[in-house]
């Protein structure tokens, strides 16, 4: 919505009336923002799509791994807060032990995270030592290409947070929650190729709404490009 004001505008002398009629009419409802938005939309899906077939064997490996190294479930869902605030249930390669949810509540003391805001503990015991391998190389964010095909997530967007972490950022920061929730979550995003682990949530949340404030295609492009190069280097994974 613009904030400028504006005077009312003159009459139509009657040629620019008759060039204004000969004129074509702009399709009502279609806008650049809209369009972008809908080539985002085809990005997601090509790129999940194209993703799942490729991976599908690494996919299989990992579960297998899963399935014969440790006991509990394959994959991990989670309640995220996503788009507009909504709930969803992200989906993990599980890396922890399967009392994982219930172990947080006597780590907190253990944080180590600037602010408290996120969770983060680098030698967190609930992780299985398979699971420490896949979570070096993000492998167990590749079943969340399921949750882009499902609308619930994109391929680059503000990382979705656990409700532990999105609760406290609610009480530290009610702005920076709320406007970091005005598009969808990612898989990947400015907080993975901006440093991951090694920021603090006051940074995260900096690079989240200089993304949603500045968003366009060819940043998104440029940032899973970026992303390889922070997977293969696994910089701040843990």
């Amino acid at each position: 919505m613009s904030t400028l004001s504006s005077a009312p505008l003159p009459p139509l002398n009657p040629d620019e009336a008759t060039l204004q009629q000969a004129l074509p009419r702009p399709v009502v409802g279609v806008s650049v923002e809209g369009l972008s938005r809908s080539a985002k939309r085809v990005v997601d899906v090509v790129g999940a799509a194209a993703g799942l077939f490729l991976l599908w064997p690494v996919m299989v490996a990992i579960a297998l791994a899963i399935k014969y190294t440790s006991r509990g479930p394959i994959l991990f869902r989670q309640a995220r807060r996503g788009y507009r605030n909504e709930i969803f249930n992200v989906l993990k390669f599980r890396t922890m032990t399967v009392d994982a949810e219930q172990r947080l509540v006597d780590l907190e003391s253990s944080n180590e995270s600037a602010g408290g805001v996120l969770f983060k503990l680098k030698n967190d015991p609930r992780v299985t030592p398979l699971g420490s391998f896949l979570r070096r190389y993000s492998l167990d964010e590749l079943p969340q290409l399921i949750n882009v095909l499902f609308g619930e997530m994109s391929l680059v967007g503000p990382r979705p947070l656990q409700l532990r972490d999105s609760d406290k950022l609610l009480e530290t920061d009610p702005e920076a929650y709320h406007r970091r929730l005005q598009v969808l979550p990612g898989v990947t995003g400015p907080w993975q190729v901006g440093g991951r682990s090694e920021l603090d949530y006051s940074r995260m949340v900096d690079l989240d709404l200089d993304y949603v404030e500045n968003w366009s295609l060819g940043r998104d492009l440029l940032i899973i490009l970026k992303t390889f190069s922070v997977v293969v280097s696994r910089t701040g994974a843990y």
